[in-house]
This record gives C-alpha cells, sequence and structure tokens, in this order.
C-alpha cells in the first residue's frame, strides 16, 4: 500500500500505548503471510536484543536495538510506521516458518492485506 492503513496504524498504536500485547494479526507484505502477536516496539527491541546478547558471534549486534528506542526519540508521539511482531510465524504451504514463532518487523505501508487473528495449520 501506498498510503499506510489508517485502521491498521490505529491498531498499532493502541499496542503502542501499552493497552495490549495480545492483539493477534495476520498479514500479507511483500507477498508473504506473516501472523502472529503484535507487541509495543519497545518490548520487541528489547527480545530481540536480549537473543542476540546470548549469542557468541552476534552478540556485538544487541546494541543496536537500543539505539533510537521510541522512548528516546523527540517525535514519540507520532504515529507508528512499523508492526512489532512476536510469536509470529511466515506461514508456508501447511507450515508456520518457524514453528516456536519469531520476532518479525513490518512496515505498516507494505501490508496490503490483514485480518484480525492469527492462523495455525492442523492435521485434524
Amino acid at each position: 500500500m501506498s498510503n499506510p492503513d489508517e485502521l491498521l496504524v490505529g491498531i498499532s498504536a493502541l499496542v503502542e500505548s501499552g493497552h495490549s500485547n495480545r492483539m493477534s494479526l495476520t498479514v500479507v507484505a511483500g507477498g508473504a503471510v506473516i501472523t502472529g502477536r503484535l507487541a509495543p516496539e519497545s518490548v520487541w527491541r528489547e527480545r530481540v536484543s536480549e537473543v542476540l546478547k546470548d549469542s557468541d558471534h552476534l552478540g556485538p549486534f544487541s546494541d543496536v536495538f537500543f539505539a533510537d528506542r521510541p522512548q528516546d526519540r523527540a517525535d514519540r508521539d507520532a504515529e507508528p510506521t512499523h508492526l512489532h511482531f512476536h510469536l509470529a510465524r511466515i506461514l508456508q504451504g501447511n507450515v508456520g516458518i518457524p514453528e516456536t514463532g519469531g520476532m518479525y518487523r513490518v512496515a505498516i505501508k507494505d501490508v496490503s492485506a490483514w485480518t484480525v487473528g492469527d492462523f495455525s495449520y492442523s492435521d485434524h
């Protein structure tokens, strides 16, 4: 989408305000279907940083996620530009990758379709 969807911006703003981190969402962006729960950007950055910090090879990258944090920005009241997913999967055929869920950041302007809720597959 060339113009960000105002409903998605509103949903993201509510998540950013700390009112809820239990919002499940499924989006299509760049042809990929991503499904999972939204998190405030600051929480998302902290979790990604923690994972990187525990890695022998990727540890130095953990500090990048604390630079330019939302709470440190002068424009912190600006509308959100990204969705921050945790416990998320990219759906491919009948599987979600990764099975345990991952951390994804998606530009709202790149979302071409979306629905509330997350999808999971079952053989039953």
